[in-house]
């Protein structure tokens, strides 16, 4: 990353390379669980129907005798009777809980803990904290142990669904998403590693977890065969089917991502391999971060708001879509079809809403079901009353309401016999969810999956 590609001076980057080699070693003794660790199978917490003291900012508690720090963020308009999703967002080895709270080493507030703040609504509180040293080494569990200690103490005063806790991070904070998995996985319902490797310890690691992994195929920090390393284990204790996911080609600037088949009910596991190095916001089409059009966030996004209930869902049966935050529009209008439109049944449209509060996210997966190459194209298909399209990621979209044409954008014009193409849009609604009950694409009215 740019700006982030600092924080991994030389030093940096030997230091992650020791530890990766070593990285069982740092396995310690984590005793005793603490109680907000059994805390699983309940509902809600103690600090549900309390006035809170807790605020949003910085936080310090005793934890293995030592002072240990944490940015809270509580939603706004706090509902002290509302459960609400619980999202830890670990840093960088020598990053801060500062950068991540506020997202400013690749865009302030765009990429707020991971970029997740953004397309929370509302609907999550969030937590950053501080590792020893700038890292997460875990001498004798030290730091799951912190994790614990401030699950106590953020539980007993605000009101977290324990069904809802989440943990994600990149690079050292990767392994220590991966090492809370391992520690804690009647906890944690998922978790998302960013660029990770085992630098954390894995103490347990045989039970399942929900688990979204993510890597730079020409990652020179942690090598990706670190990352597959982390996936394969949730792989085998997800009772998932192994294989070898499909990876974007080198120079493609693409990524691929892969849900897995064969995991047990409510224990997904997805993998995103992207073409570039060791960085946490990576964009399809060009090189670097991008806080504006990196699609990791709205895959995490989409992956972890999947469980919404206390029991756990069925595995996803399709892969997550493509890139699912917004690129910007392009410069120069799309190309016009060059291939004569399909005919009917040409193509085909599977669409998800994922809805919240007054928002929503619809992602949409079209494919190319005839026997020509679609040379640019045009989707359109019409709202339901009350939604208003407020971003969109994969095309262009006009108007925001009502019947919509959605565009390609530079990257995305040809479809190929059998091939599909993500797309989508977040929109606020005034109650009404529900996915265009029809998509005609360059004319032709397509199937809906």
């Amino acid at each position: 990353m740019s700006r982030r590609r600092s924080f991994l001076a030389p030093i940096a980057i030997a230091a992650l390379l020791v530890v990766a080699a070593a990285g069982t070693t740092l396995t310690g003794n984590l005793g005793s669980t603490a109680s907000a660790a059994e805390a699983g199978t309940l509902a809600a917490t103690a600090g549900c129907g309390k006035a809170p003291t807790l605020r949003s900012g910085t936080h310090t508690i005793q934890s293995s005798g030592q002072n240990r720090s944490f940015i809270l963020r509580i939603p706004d308009n706090y509902n002290n009777n509302h459960p609400y999703r619980l999202v830890f967002g670990f840093h960088w080895l020598n990053g801060s809980a500062t950068d991540v709270a506020t997202g400013q080493t690749v865009q302030r507030d765009t990429w707020a803990y991971y970029g997740l703040l953004p397309l929370s609504n509302n609907s999550t509180i969030f937590v950053a904290p501080q590792g020893l040293n700038s890292g997460w080494a875990n001498s004798s569990g030290q730091d799951v142990t912190f994790v614990d200690d401030m699950l106590q103490r953020i539980e007993s005063d605000l009101c977290v669904e324990t069904t809802q806790r989440f943990a994600l991070g990149f690079s050292y904070g990767g392994a220590m998403s991966y090492a809370v998995a391992c520690a804690r996985p009647n906890v944690f319902r998922a978790v998302a590693v960013y660029g990770g490797a085992q630098l954390s310890g894995c103490s347990g690691g045989t039970q399942p977890v929900a688990y979204f992994g993510a890597h730079g195929i020409r990652d020179s920090v942690l090598n990706i065969s670190n990352g597959r390393s982390l996936r394969d284990r949730f792989v085998r204790n997800n009772g998932c089917t192994a294989q070898n996911p499909p990876e974007p080609s080198q120079g493609s600037l693409t990524h691929r991502s892969t849900t897995y088949s064969g995991c047990a009910a409510g224990y997904p596991v997805v993998w995103a391999a992207f073409d570039e190095g060791h960085i946490a916001a990576p964009q399809d089409g060009a090189a670097g971060d991008s806080g504006s059009r990196t699609w990791l966030p709205g895959e995490t996004w989409r992956f972890f708001t999947q469980f919404g209930g206390t029991t756990p869902p069925p595995s996803p049966t399709t892969a997550p879509p493509s890139p699912t935050t917004p690129p910007p529009s392009p410069t120069t209008p799309p190309p016009s079809p060059t291939t004569p439109p399909p005919g009917g049944g040409a193509c085909r449209v599977a669409a998800t809403v994922n809805a919240w509060n007054t928002g929503l996210t619809e992602d949409i997966t079209i494919t190319n079901t005839g026997s020509s190459t679609i040379n640019g194209w045009s989707l359109v298909f019409t709202l339901p009353g009350g939604q208003n399209i407020t971003g969109g990621w994969n095309a262009s979209y006009s108007p925001t309401s009502g019947q919509v044409t959605a565009r390609n954008v530079s990257y995305n014009g040809t479809i190929a016999p059998g091939a599909s193409v993500g797309i989508g849009f977040q929109a606020t609604h005034t109650g009404n969810t529900a996915r265009p009950s029809s998509f005609t694409l360059n004319g032709a009215t397509c199937t809906i999956a």
